[in-house]
């Protein structure tokens, strides 16, 4: 959470009246992710959750520290079976808690994704979204169908809180660490409350840092691309024909430096 406290609350006591019917034993887990405004006391009648805490991070990081932040902290200090991270402001959405459940009864000890078959942004931020899954799928050989909004076994937990990527990507992250997942379909929610805070530029951000997980994949798919392009384009250089190999190195520059990013413990 990130000030929008307004959503978070509305969104636990969703999950309240969610979890109500379901067997097992709920509690949450609030990452605060260095808000500058004052919060509200919870409200009452939440009682189909075993607790409620906040940890607090020292400054604003973002959301794939966080998650990492608050898997880390999970695994230190509580007792769990598995854990779901979820996006604080309702586009994950609480009514697809049974499915999760369900399938890991199924499928005990197994991950299981929320895999998007449905979107709510627009038209424009949709293609931009495309594009992102094709760039990731040419340059890793990875197709990510979904973000944070996962049932992890504790497993899993133990593996990614290892992985150093998971403090930059936590899809890629689990895409590296867990080869076997089950998935349900998961449907985009649309933001309790204000416009989403998804930007291009926070797209972008998020598809280079899942590419930075796997840098050596895209350093050898890199060079291959740079040498058939070379290749076909001998007779044929200009100013246009030279871009796509200025995009490749860029990015492969921009993916050194996110992966560089250091594995911290940066809660109160």
């Amino acid at each position: 959470i990130y000030n929008d406290w307004q959503s978070a609350f509305h969104l636990i006591k969703n999950i309240n009246s969610e979890v109500s019917t379901l067997e097992g034993e709920f509690s949450v887990i609030i990452v605060n992710d260095g808000s500058t405004e004052s919060r509200s006391e919870f409200l009452p009648d939440l009682s189909n959750l075993k607790s409620i805490q906040v940890i607090n991070m020292k400054k604003n990081k973002g959301h794939a520290r966080c998650n990492a932040v608050g898997l880390k902290y999970i695994n230190e200090k509580e007792e769990f079976d598995y854990v779901i991270p979820m996006d604080g402001d309702g586009e994950d959405r609480p009514e697809e808690l049974s499915l999760l459940i369900e399938k890991i009864k199924e499928y005990p000890d197994t991950v299981v994704t929320a895999n998007r078959v449905k979107r709510s942004e627009g038209f424009i931020f949709k293609f931009c979204y495309l594009a992102h899954k094709y760039l990731t799928l040419v340059f890793t050989g990875q197709t990510i169908k979904y973000g944070n909004y996962t049932c992890l076994p504790k497993s899993a937990v133990n593996a990614m809180i290892n992985e150093p990527a998971t403090w930059s990507s936590f899809s890629g992250s689990l895409a590296k660490t867990v080869k076997d997942k089950k998935s349900i379909p998961s449907e985009r929610g649309i933001r309790y409350f204000g416009p989403s805070k998804m930007s291009f530029i926070n797209l972008l951000n998020h598809s280079l840092s899942i590419i930075a997980v796997f840098k050596a994949t895209l350093l050898i798919r890199s060079i291959l691309f740079l040498i058939a392009y070379l290749f076909l384009m001998i007779g044929k250089i200009s100013i246009i024909t030279i871009i796509p190999v200025i995009g490749v190195i860029i990015m492969m520059f921009s993916v050194i430096i996110l992966s560089k990013r250091e594995n911290m413990t940066e809660f109160n």
